[in-house]
């Protein structure tokens, strides 16, 4: 089997995966979409290999496999950074919402103070 071929494959299933995820609500979009542009990325490189090489000269590395393996590891120090906000801001949420349900409950158990007991007839 050529290795484009699996290339294409692996892209392609990738790919089809996730969409799948946004598609039965098990992943969000604006998650989905930087694993989308990979995979796009890996199926475009993959049918346009001589595009690849040439890019890969004109930004000065020797051999193809290098410039995929750096630029593989900038997107994933990328999407650990994007997700790391992202955890950043949900932590903050829970942090407010959980404020919030306190203050709550702090009323409730002032306005059960306040309120005159009654008695059950039974």
């Amino acid at each position: 089997m050529n290795i484009h071929v699996l290339a294409i494959i692996l892209s392609s299933t990738i790919f089809l995966l996730v969409v799948d995820l946004v598609r039965r609500h098990k992943l969000t979009f604006k998650y989905a979409l930087a694993w989308l542009l990979v995979s796009a990325s890996g199926v475009f490189f993959a049918i346009f290999h001589k595009f690849l090489f040439k890019v890969s000269a004109l930004l000065g590395f020797e051999l193809p496999s290098n410039f995929i393996f750096f630029t593989l590891f900038g997107v994933f120090v990328f999407l650990s950074l994007v997700l790391t906000v992202f955890l950043c801001q949900q932590n903050s949420r829970n942090d407010t919402m959980a404020q919030k349900i306190a203050l709550l409950e702090f009323e409730v158990k002032g306005l059960k103070q306040k309120s005159p007991q009654r008695k059950d007839i039974s």
